[in-house]
């Protein structure tokens, strides 16, 4: 397999931040060079992780400053994903590893998840750093109907990801099959009281060759790895699609998941009030949205 290399498309423009992400990717490509071609690769494995934890810790704290300095408005935001990151996905991936001895299929998967994660995470919150935004969005729920919103936030999320034309060829999708493979559901919390939950679906072949696009072919030969990379790349993009289409509005993320092809089919049976299909030039995909209220259970008083 080849080294997995920085691509220069993923530049945003801040020398010191691309500087940064250029290194992580160079460390990455590294360390699965040594754990697919060396035997005894562990010892010097866990000093390569190691230092690229803590390389990633630094990066975050300088592109965190960077944005403090040019008071972005989606700093707040942009550092909790940060701290979620840090204090979840990669406990939980350490744990994994040191449970395991440091196993292959750990210690790629852990690369994998974090190749996935910074480069989903570079094509959309890091390029929204230093992107030109208008005061009126043209992706608020507010002044569209839900319908529009979605084909609009759906539309950018692809474009700013994979480079691709997201084309809506059915807005009342039914649930036929499509030779989906990917399914993720990812649920939030809005201060305002409401539930949003996103379903998403992608054909393999449409998210693996975006990612090989990304990252060169020949680099995409190691399929364990690729699978990691390529499933943590759509939840950042079904994520980076409700930034989008509830933008404006506070959310939290509670609860992301990857989903079987029943468990899809099962949960898409419940009714979601926006089903839509789009067609790229790689492969199709089904955005699904819906929100309710939710009630407040009211107080007992005592007689």
């Amino acid at each position: 397999m080849d080294k997995v290399v920085w691509n220069e498309r993923l530049n945003i423009g801040v020398e010191v931040v691309d500087k940064a992400h250029a290194k992580l990717f160079q460390v990455v490509g590294n360390l699965i060079e040594l754990v697919e071609n060396e035997e005894n690769y562990q010892k010097a494995c866990k000093r390569g992780l190691a230092f690229l934890e803590d390389y990633t810790m630094k990066h975050f704290l300088e592109e965190e400053a960077y944005m403090r300095s040019v008071n972005y408005r989606g700093y707040e935001r942009h550092k909790e994903i940060h701290d979620t990151f840090r204090d979840q996905t990669l406990v939980s991936l350490k744990k994994s590893l040191e449970l395991s001895d440091y196993s292959q299929i750990a210690t790629e998967r852990f690369l994998g998840v974090l190749l996935g994660w910074l480069t989903g995470h570079i094509m959309t919150e890091d390029q929204e750093i230093t992107a030109e935004k208008s005061s009126a969005s043209a992706y608020s729920a507010f002044s569209q109907t839900e319908t529009a919103a979605a084909v609009e936030a759906v539309g950018q999320a692809v474009k700013n990801v994979f480079g691709l034309k997201a084309e809506l060829i059915d807005d009342h999708y039914d649930g036929r099959s499509m030779g989906m493979e990917y399914y993720c559901r990812l649920s939030y919390n809005m201060d305002n009281g409401e539930k949003v939950q996103l379903l998403l679906a992608a054909e393999k072949q449409l998210i693996r060759r975006g990612v090989g696009m990304l990252f060169g072919f020949s680099a995409m030969q190691n399929a364990a790895l690729v699978e990691e990379v390529s499933l943590e790349i759509l939840k950042q993009l079904l994520n980076y699609m409700n930034k989008q289409y509830n933008e404006g509005k506070e959310y939290h993320l509670s609860k992301e998941e990857l989903l079987t092809s029943d468990e899809f089919r099962s949960d898409f049976m419940t009714r979601y009030s926006c089903c839509l299909l789009f067609e790229t030039r790689l492969g199709y995909f089904v955005f699904c949205s819906r929100k309710w209220k939710v009630k407040k259970r009211k107080e007992r008083t005592n007689d």
